[in-house]
This record gives C-alpha cells, sequence and structure tokens, in this order.
C-alpha cells in the first residue's frame, strides 16, 4: 500500500492546501519516514464530525446483522494487511514484530467480538415491566427500557498500541458495534500505521454498503486537532488513553461545552504489586524473576506496568530486592515508542535519584545511547508517604520497592495510594489471614484485583475490568477493554405506554431476536 499522507473524511481524502505537514520517525535511528503527513484544517475536523452526525441515524438504524458484518469485514481487511502493516508499525514504534503480531490478533479478534455480540443482542439490556392498569388507586404504566447508541464519538490513537488501542482498537470497535460514528484523532507516532488501518476501515465500509460518515480520520501532530472535534456540537463522547495530562485537558474541554460530553479516559497507573512474607518465604527468587520480566516487557511502556513493589521488613524481601536489581540490571536497555517519552523517562528517573529517601539498587546505567536502562529505586514507606511525586507514573521499565515495618504500615502505603488499573497481592492464605484488611483497602483503590500474578497482559472478553478510580480513568464504573466497553457509547430509553407497533423489536411482546430480557423482575427468553 503506497500511503498518501491525508486524512480520510467518510471515504474521500483531505489535505488542504497550506496546512501543517508533519512526517513519521523512526524510533530507533530518528530518521524521517515518508511520505508528508498533512495535518488536518479546523474545516476538515468540522467536516468530519458533520458527516458522522448525518450517519448517525441511518447507521444506528442497521440491524446488528449489517453492522456485524461491517466488522467482521474490517477485521479481514485488517488481516489482509499482512506484513506490510506490521513492517509500518515496526519502523515508528520499534515494537518487536512479534508483538505487533499479537497486537493485530487482539485488534482482530476485538472487532469479531463485537460483531457475536451485537448478533446475539442481550447487551443492549432489554427491560419490560408490564402495565396493571387496574391497580388502585394509580394505575401501574407499562414500562418498557433498553440501550440505544449515544451518537458520533471521537477516538484518539494510543503512543503505546498502535493497533490495539488505535484507530482500530478496542474504543473504536466498541462504539462502531454500539452504533456510533467513529472520528479518529491519527497519533503522529505512527501515521503510517494509522493510515493503513484507517483505509482498511473505510474500505470495509464501501464494502458493506455503509453510510460513509460512520467513520474519518484526521491526521495531526498537535493538541489543536483533537480539542476542535471533542468540542464540535455533534460529538457526544470521547475515549482517550494516553498521560494525565492529555486527558485530563480533554475532560476539562468537554466539561465547558455547553453540552458537556463524557471523555472515557485511561490516563496513569502505577499498578502496585504487594509480596507478603509467606510468598516471599516461599520463593523470593522466582517472584524477582517474574517481576523483572513484567516491569520490563516492552521497554516498561504498558499501562499496566507494576511500577511500585511493597513489601514488609525481613531477609526475603532484602534477597528479593537484591535478585530483581541484579535480574533488571542484565536486560538489555531498549528504544522508546518516540523521544518524548524517552526524555520523560529519563527526567522522571533523575527525579527519583534526587529524592531524599530515594536510592538505587544494584547497578543502574541510567542509559546508553538513548535506550532505556530498566532501573530498580528503593524506599520506605515514610519517605513514599512524604513524597507525592513516588506515587505517580514513571511510564517506562523502572519499578519503586517500598519497605515497611509492619502490616499497619504496609496497609497504611495501600490507603495512601491513588487510583489504580490494577493491584497484585502475592501471598499464602496464612499472609491473607494475617493481612485481613489489604484487599478490602485494594478493592477501593482499583479496578482490577490479582492474586499470585502479574498485571501485564488484559485478556479481552466479557468479565475483564480495564478501568479505575481516578487517576486511572476519569469513569471508575466502565472498562475499555472487553464485552461491556460497549455500555460506555449507548444509554438508556425508556418508553411508556407505548403500542406494540412503535416499539423497538428488542422491547416487543413477541422475543423475535431470542436475547435475553428482564421481564417483571425476571430473566428470560420467552414471549410474553
Amino acid at each position: 500500500m503506497e500511503l498518501h499522507g491525508k486524512s480520510i473524511l467518510g471515504g474521500k481524502t483531505a489535505a488542504s492546501r497550506g496546512s501543517r505537514v508533519f512526517f513519521g520517525v523512526a524510533a530507533a535511528t530518528g530518521e524521517k519516514l515518508g511520505p508528508e503527513f498533512h495535518e488536518a484544517t479546523a474545516a476538515e475536523a468540522d467536516e468530519a464530525m458533520t458527516l458522522a452526525e448525518n450517519a448517525f441515524h441511518e447507521y444506528a438504524a442497521l440491524g446488528p446483522e449489517r453492522r456485524a458484518e461491517f466488522l467482521e469485514r474490517a477485521a479481514a481487511e485488517i488481516a489482509g494487511l499482512g506484513g506490510a502493516l506490521l513492517e509500518r508499525a515496526q519502523a515508528e514504534t520499534a515494537l518487536p514484530e512479534a508483538r505487533l503480531a499479537g497486537e493485530r490478533a487482539r485488534t482482530v479478534n476485538q472487532l469479531n467480538m463485537f460483531a457475536q455480540m451485537i448478533r446475539e443482542g442481550s447487551w443492549v439490556e432489554a427491560t419490560i415491566d408490564r402495565g396493571a392498569p387496574e391497580r388502585k388507586p394509580v394505575a401501574k404504566p407499562d414500562l418498557r427500557r433498553m440501550l440505544f447508541p449515544l451518537g458520533p464519538v471521537v477516538v484518539f490513537g494510543a503512543s503505546n498500541f498502535p493497533l490495539a488501542y488505535s484507530v482500530a482498537g478496542g474504543d473504536t470497535a466498541s462504539a462502531l458495534a454500539a452504533g456510533c460514528p467513529v472520528v479518529v484523532k491519527g497519533h503522529w507516532g505512527h501515521p503510517g500505521t494509522s493510515e493503513m488501518v484507517a483505509r482498511a476501515i473505510v474500505a470495509a465500509a464501501e464494502a458493506t454498503k455503509m453510510p460513509a460518515g460512520i467513520f474519518s480520520m484526521a491526521q495531526g501532530a498537535s493538541n489543536e486537532i483533537g480539542e476542535r472535534l471533542v468540542l464540535h456540537p455533534a460529538a457526544k463522547a470521547a475515549g482517550f488513553t494516553g498521560s494525565l495530562q492529555g486527558g485530563r485537558a480533554l475532560y476539562n474541554a468537554a466539561a465547558t461545552r455547553p453540552e458537556p460530553i463524557p471523555v472515557f479516559a485511561e490516563m496513569g497507573s502505577t499498578n502496585p504489586v504487594f509480596f507478603l512474607p509467606g510468598a516471599l518465604k516461599k520463593n523470593w527468587a522466582a517472584l524477582a524473576e517474574a517481576f523483572v520480566q513484567s516491569f520490563t516487557a516492552g521497554v516498561g511502556q504498558f499501562c499496566t506496568n507494576p511500577g511500585i513493589a511493597i513489601g514488609r521488613e525481613g531477609e526475603e524481601w532484602r534477597a528479593f530486592i537484591e535478585q530483581t536489581a541484579r535480574l533488571a540490571g542484565a536486560v538489555a536497555p531498549g528504544v522508546m515508542l518516540h523521544r518524548g517519552i524517552y526524555e520523560k523517562f529519563r527526567s522522571g528517573t533523575g527525579r527519583f535519584r534526587q529524592t531524599r529517601g530515594v536510592g538505587v539498587a544494584g547497578k543502574w546505567g541510567g542509559e546508553a545511547e538513548g535506550r532505556a536502562a530498566a532501573a530498580v529505586f528503593t524506599t520506605d514507606a515514610k519517605t513514599f508517604a512524604g513524597e507525592g511525586t513516588l506515587s505517580e507514573e514513571l511510564f517506562g521499565p523502572s519499578t519503586l520497592a517500598v519497605s515497611c515495618g509492619t502490616a499497619a504500615e504496609l496497609e497504611a502505603v495501600a490507603r495512601s495510594l491513588h487510583g489504580q488499573l490494577t493491584a497484585s497481592i502475592h501471598g499464602t492464605e496464612e499472609d491473607l489471614d494475617r493481612h485481613k484488611k489489604l484487599a478490602g483497602i485494594l478493592r477501593e483503590k482499583a479496578g482490577r484485583l490479582i492474586f499470585n500474578g502479574f498485571p501485564t497482559g488484559v485478556e479481552v472478553c466479557a468479565a475483564m475490568q480495564h478501568g479505575g478510580p481516578y487517576p486511572a480513568t476519569t469513569d471508575t464504573r466502565t472498562t475499555s477493554v472487553g464485552y461491556y466497553a460497549i455500555k460506555r457509547f449507548a444509554r438508556p430509553v425508556c418508553f411508556q405506554n407505548f403500542p406494540e407497533g412503535a416499539l423497538p423489536a428488542e422491547l416487543r411482546n413477541r422475543n423475535s431476536r431470542n436475547i435475553w430480557r428482564v421481564v417483571d423482575n425476571e430473566m428470560t427468553k420467552a414471549d410474553i
């Protein structure tokens, strides 16, 4: 595929004369990658949103089978890009080919999962309370409720997942499945990859005869275009994965609109791991090895990277830290996604080194020719409690080991944590009994609790919860991964005393779609 470097508005390309130009950059070498990419203008951003608004009602009215066919065709088109897609993504991000192949498979599987989900249909939460006109003193109305698509959704591509969290990632897939047109703000760190995937989606839309405006992608290296998309009156929601600063800026902008809209932003998480004494005594060396593999995977550039380790002072805990530092020191420094991320990591590790009460475990190279080296920092619970920056995410291959003198001190550290995507506990049954309060504390802090495991690796399935209290996300009630991600882009509507023929098929007496419904407080597939 020969790249054209333009934005895609519906099924057409756009690159206005005089628009700003930028290039993709090879993460490993810093060299420019052609072609020139044209940043979308304000007028082009507005056009994308208008197209989405015009397409909304037609797309939402399509039956689930038609939308499912579109999602499956998009999955097939992306898979059909073959090695060329992986080659471009690898050049732009320096991620290994095997990692990118797995990410592409996840992207394809997500689209197919949502296609299957909307075909089955129970996700709409059809709920029926039949009327009782004879009830005294006030007649009971007939009430029927289900979920409907919100409207056009703005999706922001993520830097660290150029496929699974970007143009055709979970936000886009779930919004399209719900019946919402999508306008993507492509990430400047992988514009070529973004274009290739966007063109695959457009090809799928054309092949399945979808309304042209259901999908657009605006290219751009500045923040202005993304903010303009969110502020456009047609936008009804936004999905974002990235930094706390970026997510909060979009959230604040959306709140200033005459009609505020939800911004489902995944932002920052340190994903604490608690190592309890019994687990360390049983096998501290194996735990250290698995822990290092987790926080250095992908050069530490996962949203679930375990950035904090917490343990009780003792011989095994000290041995664990020493082994962790030794193994981390043997990990080859790695190229990060782009220079900006590397500079932030370098600045953050420098800040840690200069913090009173924080040390560096083992030998740490710091950096090697612009590559990030794995680092293990150490501190105590008192210092951790007094230095707020130590609990903030440091995106990259590092972790901070916090030593606690007592169980109460360990629990105090847990209480002091900000909202997290995940929290992990390594322990025995006896450990859990001795630290009875810990799991309860962490349940209030994180969206996913892990026992005797590590947080990296997020399964795409119905039970997955990928979201947590602020600042991990802007809405702790939702997930950006898995079956229930679709609920973010839908809203409930209740019909009171409507005639049968005017109701959606899902709410009629005859259950023609054979979906699960709640009828008079009972779950059933039966007709009524």
